[in-house]
């Protein structure tokens, strides 16, 4: 019973310290997915991103994995774009025309957590 408890508090920290280091951000998506700015014309599959300048880095954030959920709507377009869950996408582009805190997703991966007739959501992201 002890270790019961044990593992549960251990299950409820870990999912608060991923919620306590998720960025607030917005999440677009794109379907034309090489070449891209990390992989040249290397395709690494549908379940990729393209990051912001910050985020990019300089290339620095190429081949890293982030955690991706959907919050909300960003129109009254679509007011409950989400579906359930949360996806791991690889960075493997720059999005040039993203904002801070923006991730463009491939539209596959938009798909998995949010209706694309949205277009654009609110996300909370960190690393995978």
């Amino acid at each position: 019973m002890a270790m019961e408890r044990v593992i549960i508090l251990a299950l409820i920290a870990t999912s608060l310290i991923s919620v306590a280091s998720a960025i607030a951000g917005t999440a677009t998506y794109y379907t034309v997915y090489v070449p891209s700015a990390c992989y040249g014309f290397t395709d690494k599959g549908v379940m990729i991103a393209a990051a912001n300048r910050a985020l990019y880095n300089n290339g620095a954030a190429c081949g890293s994995f982030y955690k991706v959920r959907c919050t909300g709507p960003t129109n009254q377009g679509v007011p409950q774009p989400c579906r359930n869950g949360e996806i791991t996408v690889q960075i493997v582009d720059l999005c040039p025309g993203c904002t801070d805190n923006q991730l463009d997703l491939s539209q596959e991966a938009f798909s998995m957590i949010a209706d694309p007739n949205a277009g654009r959501i609110q996300i909370e992201y960190g690393p995978a």
